[in-house]
C-alpha cells in the first residue's frame, strides 16, 4: 500500500500545481474619475461614483463590475437643467436614485476590452456592452470607455423632441489597489 500511496501523492500535487488560480485585482475608485453625458441639447456628468471593480488584464474572464450612479449628483452646469433632469420627467431621481452596471462578461477587443452586463436606469433593465480601454500608471490604471445610450430604452425623458434619443457617455475612472 505504501508503495502507491507516496507516487499517488507526488502525481496529485502536480496535477494540481498545473491549475494555479490567479485572482483578479481588486482596484479602488480614487478621486479624479469623469462620468459624462452628451447629446445635440443636453450635456454634463455626475459627481457621485462607487462600486467594486475587480479587473486582471491578462485574464479579463476574471474581472467583475459593480458599479453605481449617484443620480442625484447631476451637473449640467445650470441649476435650473439639473433640477429639470432630477425631475419626473426625466430620471426621476427621487423614485430611482441610481444607476447600477454589474457586467456579465469580459473579452479581450483589439487594443483594449469589451464588458457586456446589465443597464438599470430609471426602473428598466438593459443589456449593454461597454468597450473600455485601461491604462496602467505608476499608482494603479485609469479605465475609459465611451459608448452610446437610447434614452429611450429606459423611457428617460419624452421621445424625440429637442434632446437626442442617442446619448454619448464618457467614462474616465483612475483607480489604485
Amino acid at each position: 500500500m505504501k508503495k502507491y500511496f507516496y507516487p499517488a501523492l507526488a502525481v496529485l500535487i502536480l496535477a494540481t500545481s498545473a491549475f494555479t488560480f490567479i485572482t483578479a485585482t481588486t482596484w479602488q475608485i480614487a478621486d479624479g474619475y469623469s462620468i459624462g453625458f452628451s447629446s445635440n441639447e443636453a450635456s454634463g456628468i455626475f459627481k457621485g461614483f462607487k462600486g467594486s471593480i475587480v479587473f486582471d488584464d491578462q485574464n479579463p474572464a476574471a474581472s467583475k463590475f459593480d458599479v453605481l450612479i449617484d443620480v442625484t449628483t447631476i451637473n449640467t452646469g445650470n441649476g435650473l437643467q439639473n433640477k429639470h433632469a432630477k425631475s419626473d420627467e426625466w430620471f426621476d431621481a427621487t423614485k430611482y436614485p441610481q444607476i447600477h452596471f454589474s457586467s456579465q462578461k469580459f473579452v479581450k477587443a483589439g487594443a483594449g476590452y469589451q464588458v457586456t452586463g446589465n443597464l438599470e436606469m430609471h426602473g428598466a433593465v438593459k443589456p449593454i456592452t461597454i468597450p473600455f480601454t485601461f491604462q496602467k500608471t505608476a499608482k494603479g490604471g485609469v479605465f475609459t470607455g465611451s459608448f452610446m445610450v437610447n434614452r429611450n430604452d429606459f423611457k428617460i425623458g419624452k421621445p424625440g423632441g429637442e434632446v437626442d434619443d442617442q446619448i454619448k457617455v464618457d467614462i474616465s475612472v483612475p483607480v489604485t489597489k
